[in-house]
């Protein structure tokens, strides 16, 4: 039963690891999509709000949420939502907009960091990596420990 707990919690944690990993190159991979693509546009902050996460013992971190509309260059308008995007923007501001176009128009209103993002994901992906072969080690010791 042991065994179950142990072996199913370090595949629990690997999977949770994976996940972000996709998350963040997902992101990253249509960050650096729009930001190629050349293609701007002025869009109107729509609305904007704030999510608390955290608080009580653990610290409290502070989400700002906006929701762009912007016209692309073939007439489409586009609706989409960002987070932690440029600080001081509230709702009515009009900001400039990187998107790509597509079956699904990418976009966003953070500036071309391109290699300052990548040393970002990289640094989060090692970071994962490291995660997964504690997990892998743990898994690995205690098979041999028990004699599972």
């Amino acid at each position: 039963m042991l065994d179950v707990v142990v072996f199913g919690g370090l595949g629990l944690v690997m999977a949770v690891v994976l996940l972000l990993a996709y998350v963040a190159v997902r992101r990253w991979r249509r960050m650096r999509t729009a930001w190629r693509s050349g293609l701007t546009a002025k869009a109107r902050c729509v609305t904007a709000w704030t999510v608390v996460r955290g608080g009580g013992e653990a610290a409290a971190r502070t989400e700002v949420h906006r929701l762009y509309e912007f016209t692309t260059r073939r007439g489409h308008i586009v609706r989409f939502r960002e987070e932690d995007g440029p600080v001081p923007t509230r709702e009515g501001d009009v900001v400039t907009v990187h998107y790509a176009e597509g079956p699904e128009v990418v976009a966003t209103t953070l500036t071309p960091r391109q290699g300052r993002a990548a040393v970002g994901v990289v640094g989060m992906l090692v970071t994962l990596v490291v995660v997964t072969g504690l997990c892998v080690a743990a898994a690995v010791s205690y098979a041999l420990l028990s004699g599972a």
